[in-house]
């Protein structure tokens, strides 16, 4: 599976976790290097998995928390420890 925005490739692995309608990389398979740590918010805070958000950031176009990483993920969604999630302006297929 491939995780693509711009026409360029940020994620591809076989080894994908699937939760809640949403796919989950390895990080070893990002391209960490066009993941950009953003400010928590307060809702951000408020999560009990201590979610992460990145933006994607290629070629210098900016892709605002366009990705995601559970920094303690619990209970169903304790499988996607050490992964990568993607949304928004980013294609997952």
């Amino acid at each position: 599976m491939k995780a693509t925005v711009d026409g360029k490739t940020i994620a591809e692995s076989a080894d994908i976790v699937e939760r809640g309608g949403y796919f989950y990389f390895p990080l070893s398979a990002a391209r960490r290097d066009w993941l950009e740590k953003t400010p928590r918010t307060a809702e951000d805070l408020e999560c009990p998995h201590a979610v992460q958000f990145y933006d994607v950031v290629v070629d210098g176009k900016r892709h605002p928390r366009a990705a995601w990483v559970y920094e303690a993920p619990q209970g169903p969604l304790a499988a996607t420890a050490g992964r990568v999630g993607f949304w928004q302006d980013v294609r997952v297929g």
